[in-house]
């Protein structure tokens, strides 16, 4: 099962769906909207997959509404955004992980490794993940390169029923910690990062939630 959280992504959703679809052929793809003012929901239904609008508002709110749909029978839920950033072709590399390792619950896609291009993000931004990055292995010892990384496959017994407490973009310090209290390992790939189609979502001021959710999870 594939889980795309979307707001104003009708630039990037289609080319994020058909390169889902070209890589995982035919597995199930949710899309959860955050009530969009432009064409997003009727791009990703014309896409042929399964549209569900959030009653609330954030990425966090958005995964905890797609956990309601993951059933007994999903046994990998794939996380990633609709913005084109994420390639896709590294999912079956990412689910073979899973496959050949049982006490790995969740693998991840590291956009800072040596094809890491700074043109992709800007360089508050780049800065403002790296200090994060840092704080988060220090503070919450779950040591990760990327640990905010959007690209990311976990064992469907490890997200459902779960009810995250995160409403935004800290969701992604939350699933880690989720992970790591079911007493399994992460593992991380390196994968390229490009740039986003549309118009960016984060902001300075989510570094500030993203750390507080740092703090809380200690």
């Amino acid at each position: 099962m594939v889980v795309l959280a979307a707001w104003n992504e009708e630039i990037g959703i289609g080319h994020t769906l058909a390169e889902l679809e070209r890589y995982l052929g035919c597995a199930r793809i949710l899309v959860v909207d955050g009530n969009s003012r432009d064409s997003t929901v009727y791009v990703a239904k014309s896409s042929g997959v399964n549209v569900v609008c959030q009653e609330g508002k954030g990425k966090g709110d958005a995964i905890a509404c797609a956990i309601k749909y993951i059933s007994e029978d999903v046994e990998y839920v794939v996380f990633t955004d609709a913005d084109y950033t994420y390639p896709a072709e590294f999912l079956p590399q990412m689910i073979r992980i899973l496959d050949e390792n049982p006490n790995i619950g969740m693998v991840c896609g590291n956009r800072f490794n040596s094809h890491f291009h700074t043109d992709r993000m800007s360089d508050i931004f780049y800065v403002g993940n790296r200090l994060l990055a840092a704080t988060h292995n220090m503070l919450n010892g779950v040591s990760m390169r990327d640990p905010l990384t959007g690209l990311r496959v976990l064992r469907g017994s490890i997200v459902r029923n779960w009810k995250p407490k995160s409403k935004g973009f800290d969701i992604e310090v939350e699933m880690n910690h989720r992970v790591e209290d079911q007493g399994y390992g992460i593992s991380e790939i390196d994968i390229p990062y490009r740039a986003r189609l549309g118009e960016k979502k984060l902001k300075v001021r989510h570094g500030f939630q993203i750390l507080k959710r740092m703090m809380i999870e200690i």
